[in-house]
């Protein structure tokens, strides 16, 4: 260790101190007795002061190493000069840091753990539900329901509808985990917003004539270019616009209606259904999350739709935002990169040069 001038003065003054103490008590005439205590007393004197030199020493050395950190930091305290404390307090400090790191980990591993058990209860209740409806109609064929040509028929449809409803569950399932663990890549390119909906609304006409329900576009037939990937942004619109179709009522219809910015496009998907209570709108992107668990299985659906969503946006750097209010309708709405067109472009530089 090496000991700065001011310890080695503290040194100093100890050892001459002891030295003194014995020499005084010797010629004082003191008895060997008196002379063993003079010299216990002056030899523990000079402990506390070498004990004191040295944490003295110690402590310039920590706090030159703190002011070292520090300014490599740069944190100041309030009159603009590196932020020392005493070591000690820094070392609490450090481990107080310490324990509330180590407190915060174990609670995301908790919250980690409780949504595997979740996921894990709400996947295996999932996969339960076609299997088992599949699993009765089977085998009540094979009881003998076989011999009855119409209940066989009924029988077979919907044992396959169960099965194809597995099927959807289990591939939205791969598909939320593709995206999850970037094995799907977004592929960017300029996508036509409004004829990639036309293409939707066509996929799903069945499931809309079913309840009455129109599907329509607001405003005048155009290009609405972004900068997506189409395939995705399909599957987003898709999800959306069967949510909406499923919690309208019969006669109603589903919007869609984008609104052009300088740069970006901001897609809204309107029903006029049954709407979200505010206080399940901050949960309906999580998996499995029904609002109302009984009605929502009766009207089908994985449950994995929005989580899709809400995954494919991200890759997007977006996000889905929501408006709804019980029995008035939901608004679903997501903002992309606007790509112009060259009559937009056109039309902006026309304008502007009149200006």
């Amino acid at each position: 260790m090496v000991i700065n001038p001011r310890g080695l003065a503290l040194l100093l003054a100890a050892g001459i101190s002891a030295v003194t103490g014995i020499a005084l008590a010797f010629f004082e005439g003191l008895d060997f007795t008196g002379l063993l205590t003079a010299a216990a007393i002056t030899f523990i004197s000079a402990l506390v002061l070498i004990a004191a030199a040295l944490e003295l020493t110690f402590s310039r050395k920590v706090r030159k190493l703190q002011l070292l950190a520090r300014r490599l930091s740069g944190e100041q305290d309030d009159n603009g000069q590196p932020d020392i404390r005493d070591p000690f307090d820094s070392i609490a400090r450090d481990m107080r840091s310490f324990a509330d790191r180590a407190q915060k980990e174990i609670d995301d591993l908790k919250k980690v753990e409780a949504f595997r058990k979740d996921f894990i209860a709400d996947i295996s209740h999932e996969l339960k539900t076609p299997i088992f409806a599949a699993q009765g109609y089977v085998h009540t064929l094979l009881d003998g329901a076989m011999k009855d040509k119409a209940v066989r028929s009924r029988f077979l449809r919907k044992a396959a509808k169960s099965l194809d409803g597995l099927d959807i569950l289990v591939q939205d399932l791969l598909t939320l985990s593709q995206i999850e663990t970037g094995q799907i890549k977004m592929r960017m390119a300029e996508v036509d917003l409004y004829q990639l909906t036309r293409d939707v609304f066509e996929q799903l006409e069945g499931k809309s004539a079913k309840k009455e329900i129109t599907l329509r576009i607001e405003g005048p037939i155009r290009k609405v270019m972004a900068y997506a990937d189409g395939q995705r942004i399909s599957q987003v619109m898709t999800n959306l616009i069967s949510n909406a179709i499923k919690h309208s009522s019969e006669g109603q219809q589903v919007e869609v209606s984008f609104t052009e910015k300088k740069k970006s496009v901001v897609t809204r998907v309107t029903d006029f259904g049954e709407g979200i209570p505010k206080e399940h709108i901050g949960r309906i992107f999580e998996r499995f999350y029904r609002v109302d668990k009984s009605r929502s299985r009766e009207k089908g659906g994985t449950g994995l739709g929005l989580a899709i969503v809400k995954h494919i946006l991200d890759g997007h750097h977006s996000r889905p935002e929501v408006e709804s209010a019980p029995g008035k309708g939901s608004t679903f709405s997501f903002k992309l990169p606007r790509v112009k067109t060259e009559k937009q472009e056109d039309g902006e530089h026309n304008k502007s040069a009149k200006n």
